[in-house]
């Protein structure tokens, strides 16, 4: 499926004759021509990616050709193939800290709170800590259950009824099947009740509501003001809204936008406000890691760590959630140490390593300069994730072909790890086979976070290749972020003589692209076209096309036929050709 590794295996080529007819040369797989010697972090060598065995030609991924023309396979029926977990024994704990290297062999790795202090107080002086107000709300249970079924409103005509009727099947429908009802559709139901719309739904329906509309396929500015107006109605009627209800909203607040800002802490910072001194409602410890986690992805660590020591100081436990948001942390400070404290203290703590742990890793030490230990991780996570070598896809050994990741689908694993992290705490005997359970495997976040280092960060396009092999190998399909991650690549690194990101590369990443996008709308994926990626591909072909004008042109007619764009976007794209036009096309 992974159709864009033909355009980038000419990274891998060699020339034969002409120098416009390439041929793949599988011997020279591991290695990439004309590429000069990697920067490297002191004291380590990193590895190169070891190449993984090409799946057969019964692998639903489309086989790589060697012509011009790519002609991807039709998938196979899934249901008809029993794949095998790979063959593993359970995981120690001393197994899994060694999973992870330390910086050197001489360092000693504190405790988390020693590099949290370290922090704080970089000079060592010993500063007193304040004392924390103590305040204490009480909230009684009667008013969270109301109304009940008795004291709701009763609809005063048969249409009312009839759209009463309508929502609550939709709403049941939408939680157990959210495939099958858009959230638009519950939303319009419910603003066809007469006002007051909350006294029209008894309790249960009413938390059952809140819960539909908090968890969307993708959390935008529509799903946010969508979610916001039914939590004003909530409150305008004064019914007070639960914890769960008052963290969905401070996600929300946080999370419709894609890189968060001062204005995302601050409306989170006030809600927080309103939901204790004003609602009454104590923050759990689920409040405080997203509360900590927006803070983080700010930057503003001072805050993080007055959340922290907050959170702290209320007695609330560390779970998976927080540790994984300290390792990030730290990973957006560069302390790698304090990185391998939060990790060692996790595994320590008895919760489950799982992938989304060691992606945190990855990312950090990536961040931090040492790719080394990051493609030692990595290494690991394909060690655990494959037998002795393979090259049958059905055996035991080979990687087995889960299904695509979704909200809910992470949602549910989560909830699966935190239930096996509560038990291993409490049967420790049980550990080792209880982390058996967690997927190690890579992921498309991955992938996601390897592409973007060393394909927009490094320009180092064979090891890009080399990572969308792998991908090809563990089944996993294509996303539009690695797109993204491609073209971005191409429009940095591109455009100037003997550049492995040529305009022969991109045009074959962009002819995958389409490929992707048809059999998208064929059912066999979920490739769409995004404002982001329409605007560095036009970026890319404007940096690496040889006839830019022309061209870019003719890419975005295409782009517009294929995208699914509201009309506020499409005149964003539409002024961003025209600036694109007169600035040169990058010139």
């Amino acid at each position: 499926m992974l159709l864009c590794v033909q355009a980038l295996q000419t990274s891998r080529l060699r020339f034969d004759g002409d120098p416009a007819a390439v041929r793949v040369n599988h011997a020279a797989a591991a290695t990439v021509e004309n590429s000069g010697p990697e920067p490297e972090h002191e004291g380590y060598a990193a590895p190169e990616p070891q190449p993984l065995p090409s799946p057969s030609s019964s692998s639903p991924n489309p086989s790589i050709t060697t012509g011009p023309a790519i002609t991807p396979q039709q998938p196979q029926t899934r249901k008809k193939q029993k794949h095998l977990k790979p063959i593993r024994r359970p995981l120690t704990k001393e197994e899994l800290l060694a999973l992870v290297d330390p910086y050197d062999d001489t360092e000693e790795i504190g405790r988390v709170e020693d590099y949290l202090q370290y922090l704080r107080d970089p000079y060592m002086r010993g500063y007193a800590e304040p004392e924390q107000p103590k305040v204490t709300l009480a909230r009684t249970a009667e008013d969270e259950e109301y109304p009940s079924l008795e004291q709701v409103l009763e609809p005063a005509d048969e249409g009312t009824r009839h759209v009463l009727w309508e929502l609550r099947f939709a709403v049941l429908t939408r939680l157990r099947s959210p495939h099958k009802v858009d959230l638009d559709h519950i939303y319009e139901l419910y603003q066809r009740l007469p006002e007051p719309r909350m006294l029209y739904l008894h309790a249960r329906f009413r938390h059952q509501l809140l819960r539909a509309l908090g968890q969307p396929d993708e959390r935008d500015s529509a799903s946010m003001l969508r979610y916001f107006a039914v939590i004003a109605d909530v409150k305008n009627t004064g019914i007070p809204l639960t914890t769960a209800e008052w963290n969905c909203a401070i996600v929300f607040a946080t999370k419709y936008v894609g890189r968060v800002t001062d204005v995302e802490v601050d409306t989170a910072l006030k809600l927080w406000r309103e939901m204790e001194l004003e609602a009454g409602i104590r923050a759990t410890d689920v409040t405080f890691n997203i509360l900590f986690d927006v803070a983080t992805k700010a930057g503003n660590f001072p805050l993080a760590e007055m959340i922290y020591r907050e959170m702290e100081s209320r007695g609330h436990r560390y779970n998976r959630y927080h540790y994984t948001s300290l390792i990030h942390f730290f990973g957006l400070k560069h302390d790698t140490s304090g990185m391998r404290a939060a990790y060692r203290e996790m595994v320590e703590a008895g919760e489950i390593i799982d992938t989304v742990v060691l992606n945190a890793m990855i990312s950090g030490l990536l961040r931090s300069g040492e790719e080394a230990p990051a493609e030692r991780i990595y290494e690991r996570m394909k060690a655990l994730s494959l037998g002795p070598s393979s090259t049958n896809p059905f055996s035991p050994n080979s990687p087995p072909i889960l299904p695509v990741r979704t909200p809910l689908s992470d949602r549910f694993i989560t909830q699966a790890l935190l239930m096996l992290s509560k038990l291993s705490r409490r049967h420790p005997h049980a550990q080792p086979h209880l982390q058996d359970m967690a997927p190690l495997a890579p992921d498309l976040q991955t992938y996601r976070i390897l592409a973007n280092h060393y394909g927009v960060k490094r320009g180092d396009l064979g090891r890009v290749a080399a990572y969308l092999d792998d991908m090809k190998h563990f089944h996993i399909p294509l996303h539009h972020s690695i797109f993204l991650a491609l073209f971005k690549g191409f429009a940095r690194h591109g455009g100037y003589p003997r550049s492995p990101w040529s305009e022969q590369r991109l045009e074959g990443i962009w002819n995958a692209l389409l490929q992707a996008l048809d059999a998208a709308q064929e059912g066999e994926g979920g490739i769409e076209v995004r404002t982001w990626l329409a605007i560095w591909c036009l970026r890319a072909f404007a940096k690496c096309a040889g006839s830019r004008e022309r061209r870019v042109l003719e890419v975005y007619d295409v782009l517009k036929a294929r995208w699914a764009l509201s009309p506020e976007e499409e005149q964003f794209m539409g002024d961003f050709l025209s600036g694109l036009v007169n600035r040169g096309f990058g010139k």
